[in-house]
């Protein structure tokens, strides 16, 4: 076995929780009985005090941390690695860290390529829409099993700060504090637009057969290819491309073809190509509507500060300069809301040129923010 690469949580492990009580979803459906696929990093203390729940955005998983394959630890490294582990901002020596892959997911939870145990068959299309306070409440679950009665933190980046600040109302004695990083109250009309350009690049794919492909062996790769294509194009900034890429050919001359001339279009192409082989199509449309429903706000007329009331939790909000696709100014909502129902609250706004990805970075001055957070939460 190799070395474990420092700061690491070393090898990990996924583990396995199982609900065998109906879990009544926001759509009137109601899933008797769920699976959700986790990993823990960090020791639990005797209290049940240090418990972090990192919630994932569109395409994460339950993998945050760590590796799982001692032969090939940085192939295999966790999606947030660089910030949680022995020394990191989010220190395993001091916090019980939780990762789960959330209900409606491809990588072990009760989802769409799981077997409907009504049926036999796997769900496929079948499976519920399941929404933000869907997840969160399946999450409460979790945290009953893990004996966790309050989460000293609820953490998470884009959709995974949707979830955070959802935790914060459902739930609101069950949190000290939420950590929500380039994330938004609800989507814009725009990214909505996204959202259903890429969920019809799925369903108009001619081997979706109505979300039930498995049944046929096939997989609509092409639709989740172009879905993949666009969204990436999202989280990038236009500096940020024009920096790595510019109008750099891929083979030196143009073809005049509709072969790839540019280096950007060889690159969105890997990226399709390399998504299109590991995530599932009915997930991916079950996301992106999670992403569509999701609004506090609605049931108080659009009124943030109303939908924010019963928050008790501390907050840090971070937003990124060039993160186009939620904004800094939609953390500023956030922070308003809160500010307005005099909650504590820390926010900073990082300089970056990696667009929305910049939550997934190693940025020191975005890392510096969250250690010095993390270091002040009091167990």
């Amino acid at each position: 076995m190799n070395d474990v690469l420092p700061g690491s949580v070393g090898l990990v492990r996924p583990q396995t929780f199982h609900s065998a009580a109906p879990l009544p979803l926001k759509s009137g459906a109601v899933l008797p009985e769920f699976t959700l696929v986790y990993e823990t990093y960090g020791m639990l203390n005797a209290d049940a005090s240090n418990a972090v729940l990192v919630c994932h955005a569109l395409s994460g998983n339950h993998h945050v941390a760590g590796y799982t394959d001692a032969a090939d630890q940085e192939g295999t490294l966790g999606w947030w690695d660089n910030l949680v582990g022995p020394g990191k901002p989010l220190d395993t020596n001091k916090f019980f860290v939780v990762g789960v892959n959330n209900l409606g997911g491809c990588y072990g939870s009760s989802g769409p390529n799981t077997v409907n145990q009504k049926t036999g068959k796997l769900y496929g299309a079948d499976f519920p829409v399941v929404t933000v306070e869907d997840w969160v409440n399946s999450q409460a679950r979790l945290a009953d099993h893990l004996g966790v009665q309050s989460w000293a933190a609820v953490v998470g980046g884009s959709l995974g700060g949707m979830q955070a600040l959802q935790w914060t109302l459902s739930y609101p004695e069950r949190l000290q504090h939420a950590v929500i990083v380039a994330s938004a109250p609800k989507l814009t009309a725009q990214n909505i637009a996204f959202n259903e350009v890429a969920r019809q690049a799925i369903l108009t794919d001619p081997e979706f057969y109505g979300g039930h492909y498995y049944e046929q062996g096939v997989v609509p790769a092409r639709g989740l290819k172009l879905a993949r294509m666009l969204g990436h194009i999202t989280y990038l900034s236009d500096d940020q491309m024009a920096e790595k890429f510019g109008r750099s050919l891929k083979d030196g001359a143009l073809k005049y073809s509709y072969e790839t001339d540019f280096q950007i279009e060889s690159y969105l192409r890997y990226q399709g190509e390399k998504f299109s082989g590991y995530f599932d199509a009915n997930t991916y449309l079950l996301t992106t509507k999670a992403l569509d429903y999701f609004d506090p706000a609605e049931s108080t007329g659009g009124n943030l500060d109303a939908a924010l009331a019963s928050a008790q939790a501390d907050f840090l909000l971070v937003a990124f300069t060039t993160d186009w696709r939620f904004s800094p100014e939609r953390s500023r909502e956030i922070m308003t809301a809160l500010v307005h129902n005099g909650r504590r609250v820390s926010y900073a706004e990082i300089d970056s040129v990696h667009g929305h990805d910049s939550f997934l970075m190693d940025d020191a001055q975005y890392h510096a923010v969250l250690r010095t957070y993390f270091e002040e939460v009091v167990l």
